[in-house]
């Protein structure tokens, strides 16, 4: 299959004006200028000039372990019954029939990254998938794509409600610290055993298990924190134990950019169209994902659907733009930059040879309101 005649956005260089897109099976095996082709063949779509990018990504969410108006019976988020549940995997609570991602779909959400929910301290093991499919297995980017982790007032709800540690932020700190040092111990045995014989390994423990690739650099961090405060706590644990992390929500990011920035560590900013529902949303504004990545942070925008549903991803987008954002930015922080952040670009996030052929045909701006995608294409397949 050939797509030509498009305006082409690669996100990994200049938009191409005049262009095309060549995929054989699931990949992506040509981009470039029309003026490349020698030869058309006969069964090449011409898009006589619609706009042409990546599949979008949604760089956190709740997409299938949060069901669409389900309740309780749908609700497979947060295993809120201790503090600390490294251990758990969405993978394992993903309902991939969810009738949502149909919709997020339509509107050209071809990945995500769907999380834990943020009632424990150490919430579980991440999941990146593809939203068109039927059995997870078969959806899966990376069945470890994270450790979820989070600050603030979530656990602090959650836990003291019930009269138990955390019921503070400190009291939050010190139980993903605690866990960590653990893990360290269990690591360090477990590798002075592998290395001498007469060593004994440590009695297998399943959270540690699921801890120590963290402590390797193996699996990033997500660390959920709105306020700046918890911003910087998140910070001072990842320095602390050298871990690759990510701020998640970053919702005072704003206020602390260049901060930020001189950390190398990357954001993913939102839910953005919502309302000031808690008191750490009080300083949430629309030019957070700008002014973050203004200075030097490379940035994402989520929904954390079902927050807001994820069909307004792009939508996000163009709300940022609108607020000051750089539009080519903004296009890129929910295609490339999710990708990068998220370490699934070898496969999603631009149009490359050899990634994944997840592709988006517009006629028109592909941020604009009322503009969903009039084809959509994931691994190949057209499914819209």
């Amino acid at each position: 299959m050939i797509l030509i005649h498009g305006k082409v956005y690669t996100m990994n260089g200049p938009v191409i004006e005049d262009g095309y897109v060549k995929v054989e099976g699931e990949k992506i095996a040509a981009v470039g200028c029309m003026c490349e082709l020698t030869e058309i063949p006969a069964d090449a779509i011409d898009l006589k000039g619609a706009t042409v990018t990546p599949g979008f990504i949604d760089a956190h969410c709740h997409i299938g372990v949060e069901e669409d108006s389900i309740g309780p019976m749908g609700s497979d988020c947060n295993e809120a019954t201790e503090p600390c549940t490294p251990h758990v995997r969405v993978i394992d609570g993903v309902n991939p029939r969810e009738r949502a991602y149909g919709e997020v779909l339509n509107a050209g959400i071809t990945s995500v990254v769907t999380c834990p929910g943020s009632a424990n301290p150490i919430g579980g093991v991440i999941l990146a998938m593809k939203t068109f499919g039927t059995r997870v297995d078969d959806m899966v980017i990376d069945a470890a794509a994270g450790m979820k982790m989070a600050l603030g007032e979530n656990p602090k709800r959650v836990y003291g409600g019930k009269k138990q540690l955390p019921s503070t932020r400190m009291g939050t700190a010190a139980i993903i610290r605690e866990h960590l040092f653990k893990a360290k111990l269990y690591m360090e045995k477990k590798d002075k055993a592998a290395a001498d014989p007469t060593k004994s390994e440590p009695e297998f423990n399943m959270k540690m298990e699921a801890l120590v690739p963290v402590l390797r650099r193996e699996m990033k961090v997500h660390f959920h924190c709105h306020r700046a405060d918890d911003i910087y706590t998140a910070i001072r644990i990842g320095k602390e134990f050298n871990l690759d992390y990510v701020l998640v929500h970053c919702t005072e990011g704003h206020l602390i950019a260049d901060d930020i920035a001189k950390e190398g560590v990357g954001a993913i900013c939102g839910p953005m169209l919502t309302t000031r529902s808690k008191p750490e949303l009080s300083n949430s504004s629309l030019v957070n994902p700008g002014k973050v990545s203004k200075a030097g942070v490379l940035t994402a925008i989520c929904t954390d659907h079902d927050v807001i549903p994820m069909y307004l991803l792009p939508t996000s987008a163009g709300y940022a733009v609108g607020a000051g954002m750089d539009y080519d930015e903004a296009l890129r922080a929910i295609t490339i930059n999710p990708a990068k952040i998220c370490k699934i670009d070898d496969r999603v996030g631009s149009l490359e040879v050899g990634k994944d052929a997840d592709i988006l045909v517009f006629d028109g701006d592909p941020l604009a309101v009322a503009n969903y995608p009039k084809m959509v294409y994931v691994n190949g397949n057209q499914v819209k």
